[in-house]
């Protein structure tokens, strides 16, 4: 039987079986995305006593392989134009999975660095090209849901990377904490493999890299994309900087907490497994425009909360922003494929590139504001990106465009 023309294909729908592997694919991904990448951020005060260097030097296993990632994101959807959106993310995911595992042996802080810098090359081939497969494959009716879904994979892998490695620590250090991670990032990508349906709207274009500048260029002039960029920084700059230092506080004074009740406290990104899919079924229902300014409000309330010298109001507001944060990706992240009509892969990467740039930008800059004062320092520099994105989200309520 003949395949229908791309253009001529039915779209993926909400309960399908077809919608129900391709979920299941990008849950995976998801997770193996976030287990790899964050696996190290509970590890962090390890690193600092293992290899004797500073908390704002041991974020350098995380802040590294983002900025990596963010830049290799751009060229990263240009391959996929060419290569196919499938053969790019599964590469990704496996290369990802194995240098992880040869992580775990490294002999020196300097090789594991470099071990993770590759990572972030290796990790750069999934997020945006996911983003760009799911508006391109899926009904757009049925894309919030499925967008939330995907990024529902990325907060279990959060969270696991986060807790197995944690509570991992104590039993067999920080390298065995870091194989283990590697070894369940394996077993997603097969399952990813297994899963995910071929694409059907997908156009193969040659390797044209001023085509791609230009593509950049366009995106650019777009001021609600520019202003979705800025989102993405402030989103994930605000909440990789909160977790990379919540641990620090938690080990020392009022609280001094062991190593394995930090990891247990991560375990809040369970929230945020919920609240991607939630709030971009309501998105469906009511527009983004109409919820997004909501869950910045929710990761400012939540950050306060984190002040507070009670354990239990700071697991609360913990969790908040961790509901707020995941919410917002999944709204911002949903509306940049919308918005941008063609060039679906560039317009994802250049949104991840600013998501990651704030993750390493602002993660390493909390080391600064920790060393200067503290918990009070952390949270006065993620409330001034906090702000400024509430702005933001404003100003594209009354945008036009879509949305």
């Amino acid at each position: 039987m003949t395949q229908p023309a791309a253009d001529e294909a039915p779209y993926i729908e909400r309960g399908t079986p077809a919608f129900r592997r391709t979920n299941l694919a990008f849950i995976c991904a998801g997770f193996a995305t976030f287990a790899l990448l964050y696996c190290a951020q509970p590890l962090l005060p390890a690193f600092a006593e293992a290899f004797s260097i500073s908390p704002a030097a041991s974020s350098l296993a995380l802040s590294l392989p983002t900025a990596v990632m963010a830049v290799c994101m751009l060229l990263a959807s240009a391959a996929s134009e060419a290569l196919g959106r499938k053969p790019v993310m599964l590469v990704s995911v496996l290369a990802s999975a194995l240098l992880t595992i040869a992580a775990a042996f490294a002999p020196g802080w300097e090789s594991f660095l470099l071990l993770r810098a590759l990572l972030g090359i290796a990790l750069s081939g999934l997020p945006a090209v996911a983003m760009a497969y799911i508006t391109e494959e899926l009904h757009p009716r049925s894309s919030g849901y499925a967008m939330g879904l995907y990024i529902s994979g990325t907060a279990m892998g959060g969270m696991a990377g986060r807790v197995v490695s944690g509570l991992l620590l104590e039993a067999g250090g920080w390298r065995g904490s870091v194989g283990v991670i590697g070894l369940l990032g394996l077993a997603s990508a097969l399952v990813f493999w297994r899963s995910l349906p071929p694409s059907r709207h997908f156009h193969p274009r040659p390797l044209a890299w001023g085509g791609l500048a230009a593509n950049f260029a366009a995106h650019l002039r777009d001021p609600g994309l520019r202003w979705l960029f800025a989102l993405g920084f402030l989103f994930m700059g605000s909440f990789v900087t909160v977790y990379n230092y919540v641990g620090f506080r938690l080990l020392a004074p009022p609280f001094g907490l062991p190593h394995g009740l930090v990891a247990l406290v991560f375990s809040v990104y369970l929230v945020g497994i919920g609240s991607s899919a939630f709030v971009g079924g309501l998105s469906d229902r009511f527009g983004r425009r109409r919820v997004l300014w909501l869950t910045v409000l929710a990761m400012l309330a939540g950050l306060a909360l984190t002040l507070a010298a009670s354990l239990p109001l700071l697991v609360l507001g913990l969790a908040l922003l961790t509901f707020g944060f995941f919410g917002s990706h999944a709204l911002a992240s949903a509306w940049v494929g919308q918005r941008a009509g063609a060039a679906k892969a560039q317009a994802s990467s250049l949104y991840l590139f600013a998501y990651y740039m704030g993750a390493s930008i602002m993660g390493a800059s909390g080391g600064l504001a920790w060393a200067a004062a503290g918990w009070a320092g952390v949270a006065a520099l993620v409330g001034v990106a906090l702000l400024a994105a509430l702005l933001i989200a404003l100003r594209l309520a009354r945008l036009g465009g879509a949305g």
